[in-house]
C-alpha cells in the first residue's frame, strides 16, 4: 500500500467511527504525519486527493477557514469522472442515457406533490417557455436544471447525488447532438410540452405516469438526434 492510502484509510476509519464528522478538522499536516508515522508530503498527497473527491476543504492562514475541514460534496467527484470517461468515448452515451431514464422514471414515480423543488422546476419551465427563441446552449441549462429539480424532489440523497454527478455531461452531449436534429425548433417546441406535461403528471400525484412521460421524454430526444442501441451515435465523433 502507498504511503498516501494509509492516510486516506485512515481518516475513512476516523469517519466511519464518528471521530470525524462534516464540519470537523483534519489534524494538522505535522500533527497527522507524526501520529501514522508517515512523511507530510505523503499527508499533503492524501488531502489533495480527498479535496477532489469532494471530501475535504482546505484553508491556508488562520481563522475560522483555516485547515482541513470535512464536507461533503459527492457530486464532485463523481461528475469529473464521468466527464472525462464521457470525453474518451469510454462510456457509451446511449449508456449514460439509459442510466437517466433508470433514475429519473423513479425519480419521478416517487417525487412529493408538495416537495418545494417543484415550485423551482415550474419557475425554469418559465424561463424556458419566453422567449421561444432561447439560445439552444442556455435552453439545454435550464432543461438539465428541471431534471435535476424533478429528481430532487423525489427526496433521495443518492440518486440526487448521481443525477448532480451527470449534470454537465448531460448538457454537453444533449448539445452536441443538437446537431443531428432536423430542426431544433420543432424539437424545442416538442421538449417544452413534454416538460409541462411530465410536471403536472408529479403535482396531480400521479407517479405512474410521470414515470411513462420522462422515459418518453428522454429517449424520444435522444433517438430523433439518431441515437439508439443500434446507432450509438458518439458525440465528437462526426456520425
Amino acid at each position: 500500500m502507498r504511503t498516501h492510502q494509509l492516510v486516506l484509510h485512515w481518516i475513512e476509519d476516523q469517519l466511519s467511527a464518528g471521530n470525524l464528522a462534516v464540519g470537523g478538522r483534519l489534524p494538522a499536516e505535522r500533527a497527522l504525519a507524526e501520529q501514522l508515522k508517515v512523511s507530510r508530503t505523503s499527508v499533503r498527497e492524501a488531502i489533495r486527493i480527498l479535496e477532489a473527491m469532494g471530501a475535504v476543504r482546505s484553508g491556508v492562514g488562520s481563522g475560522p477557514d483555516a485547515g482541513t475541514v470535512v464536507i461533503s460534496d459527492p457530486t464532485a467527484a463523481l461528475g469529473s469522472a464521468l466527464r472525462l470517461h464521457v470525453a474518451t468515448q469510454h462510456l457509451p452515451v446511449a449508456d449514460i442515457v439509459q442510466t437517466r431514464v433508470l433514475l429519473e422514471s423513479w425519480a419521478a414515480a416517487h417525487a412529493r406533490r408538495g416537495a418545494p423543488e417543484l415550485e423551482e422546476a415550474a419557475a425554469l419551465l418559465g424561463a424556458m417557455d419566453a422567449p421561444e427563441d432561447i439560445p439552444v446552449g442556455e435552453f439545454l441549462a435550464l432543461d438539465v436544471r428541471f431534471h435535476l429539480a424533478l429528481a430532487n424532489a423525489a427526496g433521495n440523497a443518492v440518486v440526487s447525488a448521481m443525477m448532480g454527478s451527470l449534470r454537465e455531461s448531460i448538457q454537453g452531449y444533449a448539445a452536441e447532438l443538437t446537431s443531428h436534429l432536423p430542426d431544433w425548433g420543432t424539437t424545442a417546441s416538442r421538449l417544452r410540452t413534454e416538460h409541462h406535461a411530465i410536471l403536472a403528471a408529479v403535482r396531480s400525484g400521479d407517479g405512474a405516469r410521470a414515470a411513462e412521460l420522462v422515459a418518453a421524454h428522454i429517449e424520444g430526444f435522444y433517438k430523433e438526434a439518431g441515437l439508439g442501441r443500434d446507432n450509438p451515435a458518439q458525440p465528437g465523433r462526426g456520425d
